[in-house]
């Protein structure tokens, strides 16, 4: 069994890695997805968050307004680590639930984590290999202009709010170019699970 960590910054093509990694047979455990599941009403993040943060960040309908909440954090480090404390454990528990399940269900499964935020949460974990989608900072910027609709100023906030290029580069062993052609980064990907197949735990 392999479990492998998918990180990178802000639009640097992680998804695109992950998909292909998934139709090459490999179980995905998406931590945004997480982050949705363990936020969602009724759960006992939500009355977290409501608590530290007050009823102005939840919906008529009971969901999280996560643009509200994001205006809360975004800027104030004192705040987002308030925020951190809440949700980081939750994520981190129901992760290593999926994970269990999947090599439970075969254990001979690549499960990739797809996590934004490990150099700043999972570093340390106990991670086969470390992927990284890399593409230069004004690349990410520009796709988030021109495929998420972001305002440049607000785009270049994202961008900058996030840890450094180099510290991700620093940990991870395998860095897949993604500010080259879709097919490419396929390519790329390829090799990647070719790799998968033979390599040697970095930890175990």
């Amino acid at each position: 069994m392999s479990l492998i960590a998918l990180t990178g910054g802000i639009a640097s093509g992680k998804s695109t890695i992950a998909r292909r990694l998934a139709e090459h047979g490999a179980v995905i455990v998406d931590a945004d997805q997480i982050v949705r599941d363990v936020q969602s009403p009724g759960s006992p993040v939500l009355a977290a968050i409501v608590t530290e943060f007050g009823s102005g960040v939840i919906e008529h309908d009971g969901a999280l307004d996560r643009a509200a909440l994001g205006e809360r954090v975004f800027g104030n480090d004192e705040a987002l680590a308030r925020l951190n404390s809440i949700v980081h454990p939750a994520v981190r528990e129901e992760s290593a639930r999926r994970f269990a399940a999947a090599f439970a269900a075969d254990p001979e499964s690549v499960v990739v984590y797809d996590v934004p935020l490990l150099v700043e949460a999972r570093v340390d974990d106990p991670w086969d290999l470390i992927v990284l989608a890399d593409a230069p900072a004004e690349l990410r910027i520009r796709r988030l202009i021109e495929l998420r609709g972001m305002a440049e100023e607000a785009a270049r906030a994202r961008v900058a709010a996030q840890v450094p290029d180099a510290a991700r580069r620093a940990i991870a062993d395998i860095v897949v170019d993604t500010s080259v052609s879709l097919e490419e980064t396929r390519r790329q990907t390829d090799d990647v699970w070719a790799r998968l197949a033979v390599h040697e735990p970095r930890g175990r």
